[in-house]
């Protein structure tokens, strides 16, 4: 059994979709800038093979991503974790699976409409699949780009039915302005669609059931249409769902710099770290926790040594670690995320903090 008890980076898996971009600034440019003013030509290594077509997805920590230090490097998270369970994966979260799927997205075109199933509708109609419960953090927005989410009112499941042939969702669901630096949750049953211009994180439940209701009549990358999957959708969605956007700002006061408590539910919680000086971090305990890089530079520290970080790259760090320091050498921002204990990690840090309970539960998804 290997000693995993240090932070260990992983290889994302870029992946081609039809609405996606060859450009995939500000995450992975193509050159690079150092803080010492040095300008690198550089481009991920991962999408090697890939450089000419559209990227849509790139998933962090998908079955397919690679360890690239440490004893596991070489090895893939989904084989890593059906090898060493709890070890990698948590005590909170599927034994052989890694509990969170996350992924940057950039987009050059409307995402298809669509709604996901929650686990019991998913168990039931897709076998050894569960459900899917997302959330959306907007990286990066074009002017004027824009994101369908949640039905209108009064809007009858008979109009929904005839939406892909009228084509005219946009008159049936909100339409809204995207802004960077916006939390968005998007429970199971909700419709959506992302429009073009946009670069955000998605976490979510460790699925990709998805139920597309319209897609344009466009052709997938092979020529062909992709099917709809409408009868299912209308079986899932709930109209009566609000939408869970543009979500509270709270923020706390670190050492470090600040903290940002973005949303939190039982299937997974995000936060945002602003880091200006070096930051020291005990281990995570029983759970798996993950770091991304929104924006920066600088260095992950242990006992052992120290790797390098900068913006777009991925970091997991294992239950056992003990401690690990981020020391940034431009100021940082990180998205870290994990399977929570919805009081010990949000409510009583916020109420400490002078929040009221009413302002915490706009963030808290307790009951989804």
């Amino acid at each position: 059994m290997p000693k995993l008890d240090s932070p260990l980076q992983l290889s994302p898996e870029f992946k081609t979709k039809v609405w996606g971009r060859m450009r995939l600034d500000p995450l992975y440019p193509d050159s690079w800038t150092t803080r010492r003013g040095n300008k690198v030509s550089i481009r991920h290594s991962a999408r090697q093979g890939l450089e000419h077509e559209p990227i849509g997805e790139v998933w962090l920590t998908g079955d397919e991503a690679v360890f690239t230090n440490g004893p596991l490097a070489g090895l893939k998270l989904g084989e890593a974790c059906k090898r060493y369970g709890p070890e990698i994966c948590g005590a909170r979260g599927q034994e052989d699976r890694f509990p969170i799927l996350s992924k940057f997205i950039f987009t050059n075109d409307w995402l298809s409409v669509q709604v996901h199933p929650d686990d019991v509708y998913a168990r039931q109609h897709e076998p050894g699949s569960i459900g899917k419960c997302e959330m959306w953090y907007m990286i990066d927005a074009h002017a004027g780009a824009e994101f369908l989410l949640g039905i209108q009112a009064g809007v009858s499941r008979e109009a929904l039915r005839s939406s892909p042939a009228a084509g005219h969702w946009e008159e049936l669901l909100h339409r809204f302005k995207a802004k960077p630096g916006e939390a968005i949750f998007v429970p199971p049953g909700a419709v959506h669609a992302l429009g073009p211009g946009l670069v955000l994180f998605e976490a979510e439940e460790n699925s990709d059931v998805t139920y597309r209701l319209d897609d344009f009549g466009r052709p997938g990358l092979d020529g062909k249409p992709r099917p709809l999957h409408l009868e299912k959708g209308l079986e899932v969605m709930r109209p009566e769902l609000p939408a869970y956007r543009d979500l509270p700002r709270l923020e706390l006061a670190e050492p470090y710099g600040s903290r940002r408590l973005m949303l939190a539910c039982r299937f997974f919680a995000v936060e945002m770290l602003q880091l200006q000086k070096i930051a020291t971090f005990a281990g995570p305990r029983q759970r798996v926790e993950t770091l991304c890089v929104v924006a920066g530079e600088g260095r992950v520290e242990t006992s052992a040594g120290w790797y390098a970080y900068r913006t777009g790259d991925v970091w997991l760090i294992p239950p056992a670690t003990p401690a690990y320091r981020l020391a940034p050498e431009q100021e940082s921002s990180l998205l870290k995320f994990y399977v929570p204990d919805i009081d010990e990690d949000f409510r009583r840090p916020l109420a400490a903090a002078g929040l009221k309970p009413g302002e915490i539960e706009r963030i808290v998804f307790a009951q989804v």
